[in-house]
Formats: C-alpha cells, sequence, structure tokens
C-alpha cells in the first residue's frame, strides 16, 4: 500500500514538475518572441520570427486608394504579407486574375486560390497570406480591379 502511494506521490511530483517546466519555456519563448518583434517593428514594416529553426519574415503592405503600396514585394517562400487598409474606402486583397483569382496555385479561398481575402476589409482591417510557393504572384483588389501589385517570392 505504501508503495503504491510512493510512486502515485512521484508520479504527481513529476507531471507538476514538466507541466511547470513546459509552462515557464513557452514563457520564455513567448517573451522573446514579443521582443524581436517589437524590435522589427521600430525599424520599419519587416518582422522577423523564428519557426521550425528558420528565420521568417512577415511584410507589410498598405492599401491605399491610389494603390498598393509597396507595389512590387520581393521576398522569400514561407514568408507572409499582412495587407492593411489604411484607406476609407473598401478593399478586398487577391491573386489575379480579375474576376477568378485563380494565379496563385493553391486551390481554396472563397473564389480561385487560397491567396484570397474572400471579403472587403474595412478601413484598419487587415489580411495575412504566406506565399509557401516560389514564382511571380500578380494580384489585385478585387473591389477596384484597377489596383494591381506583384509579390516575387523567392
Amino acid at each position: 500500500m505504501k508503495k503504491s502511494y510512493f510512486l502515485l506521490s512521484v508520479g504527481v511530483i513529476v507531471l507538476i514538475l514538466t507541466i511547470s517546466s513546459c509552462t515557464n519555456n513557452s514563457k520564455v519563448n513567448e517573451d522573446q518572441g514579443q521582443q524581436i518583434k517589437s524590435a522589427e517593428k521600430s525599424e520599419g514594416k519587416i518582422e522577423k520570427t523564428m519557426m521550425n529553426g528558420m528565420e521568417q519574415q512577415s511584410h507589410t503592405i498598405e492599401i491605399l486608394s491610389t494603390g498598393f503600396k509597396p507595389n512590387e514585394l520581393k521576398m522569400m517562400a514561407g514568408d507572409s504579407v499582412i495587407f492593411v487598409n489604411k484607406d476609407t474606402n473598401r478593399h478586398w486583397p487577391a491573386s489575379g486574375i480579375h474576376p477568378t483569382h485563380t494565379v496563385y496555385p493553391e486551390p481554396g479561398g472563397c473564389i480561385g486560390s487560397k491567396f484570397d481575402s474572400c471579403k472587403n476589409l474595412l478601413q484598419g482591417e487587415s489580411f495575412t497570406f504566406i506565399f509557401g510557393h516560389k514564382g511571380i504572384w500578380k494580384y489585385h483588389d478585387h473591389s477596384n480591379p484597377a489596383l494591381w501589385g506583384t509579390i516575387v517570392v523567392e
């Protein structure tokens, strides 16, 4: 009887230490990630994070009444782009070609490819997409097809 209580006690202690260790490591990693993001935000519109041992970047494209800024963006496969509507009008970033959105080769989304916000973004709203395929990807504003941009993924 004493042996089973002893083993149960040891098991509970090991479980508590394991959970505590995971929680502390998670918090440390989270804090380090926040420090990296905060430092990068102050330097410009690129945020760097580590994922699966590789550095990945998050790029920001502003949507203005005059178009996308920057209009052309070069990045690495696995990086993400955050499209932020800075205009008072609604904008809908999506893969070219209007209206099918089928240029980006990954199926999904709401019309043609996965590279599609699937809705109009109001002022201040954003859409984030991770580009996993290398190539030159044209995109447009589905709500205003005259606005175009290009993502070059190396």
